[in-house]
């Protein structure tokens, strides 16, 4: 369709909306207007002279005053005023992709690297022509960027495409230099953090566009791919992990697959997945086992199928730390019952959970159980936040709202907002709306409404409830009870529990991940989870979970509850951050990338230091150690910001240290990876879209690889670097002549028809 317009309008419809419509009339404008009313007015005395029908008359007359009106354009002299670069006097960028993704062999059976080096060698006819009217500047860009001699300098062994910092770093490079565009050739697997919104500013500043030419296939036709790995940061000594493997299938519905996961290089888990119908893609769970403490790489790998053309996307990786601590939980209960005993027992035998208990034995009187030394919770309930900020997690049992003092209430919903502990809330007696709880800070808090003069979802005094999983519950690591079916199976040999309190839904946000069928009625959401401010939140609305344990149904040797509420807590207690917080972006990056260190730093009450000295220990491959001072972003309160440069191949740690006069603080290891295995090859599809937009947000255009040789003709109108504005008359249109000739004919035609020929 554009070369047809063309061919009509003399110019592109691209170069119309570049341009400037202008006209240079060969006579006064006034004068033109009468003479062609004049024209109009000889056409109607004319029509008015024809033994015609009045319809035939006003057709003809339409047709000679139309191509009267055609004419009278013409001498108004239209003009397209078009901006082009002056030959030789501006530099054009040519940007390439030298990410590891551009080995892939999807180009007409070549790689994208050889199709890349092909199209723009220095002999080939489109960079000749590039080179005539330009100066050409040749770059390569992958996690970082820099100017080449040409495109038979890329490697293609960039692990990562960051088409931001390309952009960016170009700019910056030519700042100095009249930039009349950019070329960007890439496969647009752009796989780094961060907006191109902001590099982007500066190009429309300068009217500067770029041009993207899409490399590669948009879509594999027979294809695995691993498309996300989510695994926990860290997880505490003892316990295993979940991991989410997130796979792509094309064209391979039915087929199983088998994913294996690997640790510091050894197979410690495999799956077997069936392709579903319907799903490009689908998720994979996989069980961790329990690792040693420490720094691990983690690695999974979709072995590959029958078939398979790419299988550079197969494998994924990720960083495991193991914590040995022993981390602690707080247990308060309001009145004597079993679950706090049967929690109690259930975690036993995990050296990872330190379980502390206060219960109420009578008013005034607290038991205390787990504690460290005779002034642990030796006057009850903390009253300072630093006391209670100790814990990571608070389970809350039957206990209500008038056990605890107003600044106490708002401390609890300090621990989660501000301290991002985890809270869990157990149903009872005197828990929720029963126990006084409307209106107190934790009401804002938790994830589903127990608001009384709402709709109630049971009224019964006590509810017998059949407990499930839901769809988020079957596949959440704190409730998989065995590989998915076993599961399942099991959860459905539990026996029912009890729930006494009544709640509303949850709230918007919230997720629920257990529900309780009753013998009548609406199903109830018994394990609510939801996110608040830095920590979480959770409802587990029965009262008896000791049930699981004690029910004559279950087998002396089923250890349900135990696993229940380790996983649970376990999960709760990966959730909570430290007092130092690191966080390395990006974590996986190629040899000599420049790696960001943020650390957010708060003291014992977790309120955010801005007058810390804060250190960052950089360990390389070789145990070399360099210090990285870090300093406050000004910014955000509590964050500080430096940058290091990943020079080994290999694993670092990263840890921090935070000073404020006698109070030092350490953070735990963080790793950064830096190899060329390629972390962009994971979503290695062409990107159509990204580029399109990114081209069309400068004024630039996207063309596919086979289609660039019309980039020739269009970079070089373009406003930016040193521009000639040309006027072209439009009055010599091809349309302009086909349409004369259709009146003209039309007229001609219908009088000789009309006999008046």
């Amino acid at each position: 369709m554009e070369s047809i317009a063309t061919a009509l309008f003399k110019y592109s419809p691209r170069q119309f909306a570049q341009g400037e419509l202008t006209r240079s009339p060969v006579l006064p404008p006034a004068l033109l207007a009468v003479l062609l009313l004049a024209a109009l007015v000889v056409v109607v005395i004319s029509a008015r002279g024809l033994t015609l029908a009045r319809r035939d008359r006003i057709l003809l007359g339409c047709l000679r005053a139309t191509a009267f009106v055609v004419l009278a354009i013409c001498l108004l002299r239209p003009s397209l005023v078009l901006s082009r670069a002056v030959p030789q006097r501006n530099v054009l960028a040519i940007v390439l992709d030298d990410s590891r993704s551009m080995r892939l062999p999807d180009v007409a059976g070549q790689t994208r690297l050889a199709a890349v080096r092909r199209t723009f060698a220095d002999s080939t006819a489109l960079v000749r022509q590039l080179a005539d009217k330009f100066v050409l500047r040749f770059f390569r860009f992958a996690g970082n960027s820099g100017p080449i001699s040409g495109a038979a300098a890329l490697t293609a062994t960039g692990t990562r495409t960051d088409l931001g910092a390309a952009v960016a770093n170009v700019r910056t490079e030519l700042a100095d230099l009249p930039l009349a565009g950019v070329v960007m050739v890439t496969d647009g697997a752009d796989n780094a953090a961060g907006d191109l919104e902001a590099p982007l500013l500066g190009y429309r500043a300068r009217k500067v566009p770029i041009y993207t030419v899409g490399v590669g296939s948009e879509r594999f036709t027979r294809d695995v791919g691993v498309e996300r790995f989510s695994l926990p940061s860290s997880t505490l000594l003892g316990g295993g992990v979940e991991a989410e493997v997130l796979l792509s299938a094309r064209n391979i519905a039915g087929d199983t697959i088998r994913v294996a996961v690997e640790a510091d290089g050894r197979m410690v888990a495999s799956e077997v997945a069936v392709v579903p119908s319907g799903r490009d893609v689908f998720p994979v769970a996989l069980r961790v086992p329990p690792l040693p403490a420490g720094l691990h790489r983690i690695a999974v790998h979709a072995l590959p199928i029958r078939g398979e053309v790419i299988t550079q996307n197969n494998s994924a990786d990720a960083t495991l730390r193991v914590r040995p601590a022993t981390e602690k939980v707080l247990y308060i209960e309001g009145e004597p019952r079993p679950e706090f005993a049967f929690l109690r027992r259930a975690i036993a035998g995990d050296s990872g959970v330190q379980l502390v208990g206060l219960l109420q034995s009578a008013k005034g009187k607290y038991l205390r159980l787990g504690v460290d030394d005779s002034l642990e919770l030796r006057d009850g309930f903390p009253t300072r936040r630093e006391e209670l900020f100790r814990y990571r997690v608070i389970v809350l049992g039957s206990v209500e709202a008038s056990f605890f003092t107003g600044d106490q209430l708002r401390m609890l919903g300090d621990f989660v907002s501000h301290r991002g502990g985890t809270i869990i809330a157990l149903g009872g007696r005197g828990s929720f709306a029963e126990g006084g709880w409307n209106g107190t800070p934790l009401a804002d808090v938790l994830p589903i409404a127990f608001d009384t003069r709402g709709p109630r979802i049971a009224d019964t005094a006590v509810v017998e409830l059949t407990v499930h999983p839901t769809a988020a519950g079957a596949v959440h690591p704190a409730l998989r009870l065995g590989a998915t079916a076993a599961s399942l199976r099991r959860w459905d040999s539990l026996p029912q529990l009890s729930a006494v309190n009544r709640f509303g839904p949850p709230r918007e946000g919230a997720t629920v991940l257990l529900s309780g069928k009753p013998a009548n009625g609406p199903e109830i959401p018994v394990l609510v989870i939801e996110r608040y401010g830095r920590g979480m939140a959770a409802v587990l609305g029965i009262q008896d979970s000791w049930r699981w344990q004690m029910s004559p149904r279950l087998p002396v040797e089923d250890q349900s509850h135990q696993l229940l509420w380790r996983q649970l807590l376990r999960w709760s207690l990966d959730q909570v951050p430290e007092r130092v917080e690191v966080t390395v972006t990006p974590d996986h990056v190629d040899p000599g990338q420049p790696v960001s260190i943020r650390a957010r730093v708060s003291d014992a009450g977790y309120f955010d230091l801005n007058d810390a000295v804060v250190t960052a220990q950089v360990t390389d491959p070789s145990g070399a150690i360099r210090d990285v001072p870090l300093e406050w972003t000004l910014h955000d309160d509590g964050s500080y910001a430096g940058q290091v440069v990943a020079e080994r191949l290999g694993q670092y740690q990263v840890t921090v240290t935070a000073r404020r006069g006698a109070d030092t603080m350490r953070s735990s290891a963080t790793a950064l990876l830096a190899d060329t295995t390629g972390a962009d090859v994971g979503r290695a599809e062409l990107r159509t879209g990204v580029l399109t937009r990114l081209a069309e947000a400068t004024g630039g255009r996207y063309y596919p690889l086979n289609d660039v040789s019309r980039l020739v003709h269009d970079v070089e109108f373009t406003s930016a670097g040193i521009a000639a504005r040309d006027a072209h008359d439009l009055w010599d249109m091809p349309i302009v002549l086909i349409l004369l000739v259709l009146l003209l004919g039309a007229e001609w035609g219908f009088r000789r028809y009309r006999g008046l020929a």
